[in-house]
């Protein structure tokens, strides 16, 4: 039976094919028209994302260009638990793979199986991390960051601090110049499939500003002699404790800040709360017989007295009001410069009595005690400078020889540093100076090397600092031996901080330096015993380092 015997059915059929293919061509029209844009943002919201592009964060250097800081690329493993969570065989074998309890990484996934994200593994070596992302596992995924290492350890980890595994700043350097340091985030679209895997790069939303770097005024050399000997000395006698601060004068730079104990940031598990702070310039103690040449300094410039003058210190203690005030011997009469020389006690408290009342307070305070030095550093310490509306006798006193106050030891090096510097007090930095800042004069430039005369006494024979002495340079300083709080209140007896704050060369001095060592045990504890050597071989290299030209002729041999 021919089709032409039926012509109404071949028509029938022609008509249906031509009202599928006009239905057809219909929903083609609708939907890349009317429903074009809904459907593009259905597609994109399944297959399309932003992803961060982290920034390298700067770089922290020492003023020669050796890094402290870096950051090196790392990756870090995820997982999206609606699908590996699907798939028990694998996910066992990435908790193989990435030596992961198995039945706590079972039951992670989960508690997380309504989630899209869980972290596996922070901070993988990327060729390792390559490696395991090779095997194929559905729905693991590597994300690339970075990682910071600190090539100096712990040497100069007080200073630099360290940040945590987003390398967000958490101590130190990295936490105070945090917005400095870490840059800004770039972002980019890319299409992924159903697993998560990342199929195409579709454009950049905004390109990463790295951050920049961070160039401060340590001298890693010296910064590695200090860390050296202050380690040794304190491991030597016991300590609980201490710190070093290396201040160049001219320009009120720190080269070298180190303190103990100390911890390496490379390697926390072994890290105690206690190695953190960076004790230089958040701990305080009272600085001792080391505040007597600025009671000097404050009596020679009243006008009441000058390096000649004689005070009798006999028999040897002064009792003022309840409290007796002693020398450890009767010194009799000494002049200005013998009180230093012999660090009399009684000496300095007569000079402080017979000052007016705000005198030895208002001369501490412009030589930076009480106040903040001004390095931005997180935590610093402004230390304790006592005032009162009416000044009790023994408050006078006691300040006079450096007890009732506190101060850190970066504070008692810029102490120092006024003298170095002839009267000048200069801005303390932590960060390398391309100019000198602008320093203010708070003692006349006579008075400052007067004191550093007298200072230099007390390097020599018959002074209590003889152990600070350097082949071939004039030495000036002055010793402490500070008995220690006790927590039942008091003083301790048997506990001390040793100190001694110095500088070099005593003709024109180049290099100010400040060493405690914090309760040494045994025999020795004397400032001039324990912490005077130390300051001796950091300041004997330091000089060296910085080729300053000898002061001091040494006899020929032979």
């Amino acid at each position: 039976m021919s089709s032409t015997q039926y012509p109404w059915r071949m028509r029938i059929v022609w008509l249906f094919l031509l009202v599928a293919a006009a239905g057809v061509v219909w929903r083609l029209v609708h939907l890349n028209i009317t429903e074009r844009s809904f459907l593009l943002r259905q597609g994109d919201a399944r297959m399309v994302r932003e992803v961060p592009i982290p920034a390298h964060r700067g770089m922290i250097l020492d003023r020669r260009g050796e890094p402290l800081a870096v950051s090196a690329p790392v990756v870090s493993l995820w997982a999206n638990p609606q699908v590996l969570g699907q798939n028990l065989d694998q996910a066992k074998q990435v908790a193989t793979a990435l030596d992961l309890p198995e039945e706590d990484f079972l039951g992670r996934l989960e508690r997380l199986e309504n989630k899209e994200f869980m972290y596996l593994k922070r901070h993988v070596n990327p060729s390792e991390a390559d490696a395991l992302l090779d095997h194929g596992w559905l729905g693991v995924h590597g994300r690339r960051e970075f990682h910071r290492y600190y090539p100096s350890a712990e040497v100069a980890t007080h200073l630099v601090g360290f940040n945590n595994v987003d390398d967000q700043g958490q101590e130190g350097l990295e936490l105070g110049y945090e917005s400095w340091l870490q840059g800004t985030s770039g972002a980019k679209m890319v299409q992924k499939d159903r697993t998560g895997r990342t199929v195409k790069d579709l454009k950049l939303l905004a390109a990463g500003q790295p951050g920049k770097d961070l160039v401060l005024s340590i001298d890693m050399r010296m910064q590695y002699v200090a860390y050296r000997e202050l380690k040794a000395v304190v491991q030597q006698h016991h300590a609980a404790s201490g710190s070093a601060v290396v201040l160049d004068v001219a320009t009120g730079e720190i080269l070298a800040m180190v303190n103990q104990p100390a911890y390496n940031p490379n390697n926390r598990a072994v890290m105690s709360i206690d190695s953190l702070r960076n004790r230089a310039m958040t701990d305080v103690f009272e600085p001792g017989s080391t505040m007597k040449p600025v009671t000097i300094a404050a009596a020679l410039m009243s006008g009441q007295y000058d390096p000649d003058s004689q005070v009798d210190t006999s028999p040897g203690f002064i009792k003022v009001k309840r409290k007796t005030i002693r020398d450890h011997r009767n010194y009799g009469v000494l002049d200005i410069t013998g009180i230093i020389t012999k660090s009399s006690n009684v000496g300095v408290t007569k000079l402080a009595l017979s000052l007016p009342e705000n005198s030895i307070r208002d001369t501490f305070y412009s030589f930076g005690l009480g106040q903040s030095t001004g390095t931005g550093f997180p935590g610093e310490s402004a230390g304790i400078l006592p005032s009162y509306a009416k000044w009790n006798p023994i408050n006078l006193a006691t300040m006079s020889y450096g007890y009732g106050i506190a101060v850190t030891p970066l504070q008692l090096a810029q102490a120092y540093s006024v003298f170095a510097s002839y009267g000048l007090k200069r801005p303390i930095s932590m960060l390398k100076q391309e100019t000198v800042l602008e320093a203010e004069r708070v003692m006349p430039e006579r008075v400052a090397k007067q004191v550093i005369a007298m200072l230099e006494t007390v390097t020599q024979p018959g002074g209590t600092g003889t152990r600070a002495q350097v082949p071939s340079y004039r030495v000036a300083g002055k010793t402490g031996t500070v008995h220690r709080i006790s927590k039942q209140g008091g003083y301790d007896d048997d506990r001390y901080a040793a100190v001694f704050a110095g500088m070099a060369p005593a003709s024109k001095p180049r290099l100010v330096c400040v060493v405690i060592v914090d309760d040494p045990k045994g025999e020795q504890y004397y400032g001039g015993e324990v912490a005077a050597p130390v300051f001796s071989r950091i300041m004997a290299e330091s000089l060296r380092l910085l080729n300053v030209a000898p002061d001091k002729l040494m006899p020929l041999q032979g």
